[in-house]
């Protein structure tokens, strides 16, 4: 630890983007503004970034690193490492593992793991159940991000399609209730469909017709309907039609609302047409759709109708992935490329910096009440990334930090570069070179 001062770095923060200095000492933004009027300490790191960009560190409320259980397709630590070279300084890990988290002895185990290999800070939602609601309720609401709920297909026991359960969930929940929304009927009667035409062999194409868009719509309206009920803290999770765009509200600023909305960075850059050049590759749940629904997303995004920009980062083996279709586990690995994606996009004109920021920065950390992290401001933690806008690179096999080894984005051309990450005011990644040996903090929320 110690000092780093930044100098001359363009500052996009809080709907603004401005020139200044900024400078770390220990673990905190001391001091904003012209270095000439600030006290600089002894042995002070200087990074001239003249012509470079300052951002608050990603904050990714939904990845899967896939610890415990689930370690041939990831870890904590290679997926923190990875995700520290995007640019990601905390993530919100879900419960899907082996053992599930669906228990506070559980909970605590996986925040030893994260305590003990993230490179980044963490926090693990707790997962429901339709028997587990005293275990959620001893969750100390300050130090875990929230409740996971699959309303549709799950592994394990993890659907919830109890509706006394339901209730009870959505009644008593103290934590935002993060949603995963496909009607399970819907799901079921498409796929016998499709396997009574093809068997076992279906084109994936025709995923987003098995997890179709009547499915999401169905179930986001239920979960609606129960957080409208119990005025629930309901966030639905990876949205991915124009359909539901209809379910949700730009007229209240985000610390007001009660239900709120996130879309993931593969349904913001891919549509159904990429499914004959990459297959499984992008098969994702829910499914990746139309270009009509891609685009109505990405409005969605600029009018605030959605709230927060995620990865859903969900690793599997290539071998997993060459199965046939209903073999083959939906999820890809992205959190190392989702800020430099969407930064392609604002080279597009898709996207403004300032909403990028707010959506992947701000946004996360007002909608889960995180204690001090996602602005630059003085006071706050020194999560922080410095990005190159003009530094053209290629995906390839060579550069990826995933352990599975793979991306969808293989072979893609970003025009911008993330250089430097600094996390709790360490520099963590720098240049192509990871610090393998911090560690990140736990997550702490205002509530």
């Amino acid at each position: 630890m110690g000092s780093i001062l930044i100098k001359n770095a363009i500052i996009v923060n809080e709907g603004k983007s401005f020139r200044s200095d900024l400078l770390v000492t220990d673990e905190i933004i001391s001091s904003i503004g012209s270095s000439d009027e600030m006290f600089i300490p002894a042995a002070t790191r200087i990074i001239d970034a003249t012509g470079k960009l300052l951002l608050p560190g990603v904050i990714d409320d939904q990845v899967h690193f896939r610890e415990p259980g689930l370690t041939h397709k990831g870890e904590v630590f290679t997926e923190s490492r990875a995700a520290v070279a995007g640019g990601v300084t905390s993530f919100m890990d879900m419960p899907n593992t082996n053992p599930q988290t669906i228990s506070t002895e559980i909970l605590e185990e996986k925040y030893n793991i994260g305590a003990d290999r993230s490179l980044i800070n963490y926090s693990f939602y707790i997962g429901a159940t339709n028997d587990n609601l005293k275990e959620i309720l001893n969750v100390d609401p300050s130090r875990v991000c929230g409740i996971k709920l699959f309303m549709g297909s799950s592994t394990g026991n993890m659907l919830v399609d109890n509706e006394t359960a339901l209730k009870q969930l959505f009644s008593l929940a103290t934590m935002p209730v993060a949603a995963h929304c496909e009607d399970e009927q819907e799901i079921r009667k498409n796929s016998i469909f499709y396997r009574n035409k093809y068997g076992e062999n279906v084109p994936v194409r025709l995923h987003p017709f098995i997890r179709s868009r009547e499915a999401c719509f169905l179930s986001s309206s239920r979960a609606i309907e129960l957080a409208l009920n119990y005025n629930t803290r309901l966030h639905i999770l990876h949205l991915s039609t124009a359909d539901e765009m209809k379910l949700f509200s730009n007229e209240l600023p985000l610390q007001q609302k009660r239900i709120t909305a996130e879309v993931c960075v593969h349904h913001l850059w891919f549509e159904d047409t990429s499914y004959d050049s990459l297959g499984a590759k992008i098969k994702w749940n829910p499914a990746i759709k139309t270009k009509y629904d891609r685009d109505a997303l990405r409005g969605a995004v600029n009018k605030n109708f959605i709230d927060v920009v995620a990865t859903d980062h969900a690793p599997h083996t290539t071998e997993e992935k060459n199965n046939s279709y209903f073999q083959c586990p939906s999820g890809g690995p992205l959190i190392q490329h989702s800020l430099v994606l969407m930064l392609e996009l604002w080279h597009r004109k898709t996207f403004t910096l300032e909403k990028i920021v707010e959506m992947m920065c701000h946004n996360p950390a007002i909608l889960f009440n995180i204690r001090e992290r996602g602005f630059i401001r003085e006071g706050y933690k020194a999560d922080l990334c410095i990005v190159d806008p003009s530094d053209p690179w290629t995906v390839s096999k060579e550069n990826l930090l995933y352990k599975c080894g793979w991306s969808p984005l293989q072979g893609t051309t970003f025009t911008s570069k993330v250089v430097t990450t600094i996390v709790n005011g360490n520099i963590i990644y720098d240049n192509g070179v990871v610090d393998e040996g911090y560690r990140g903090q736990r997550l702490m929320f205002d509530r």
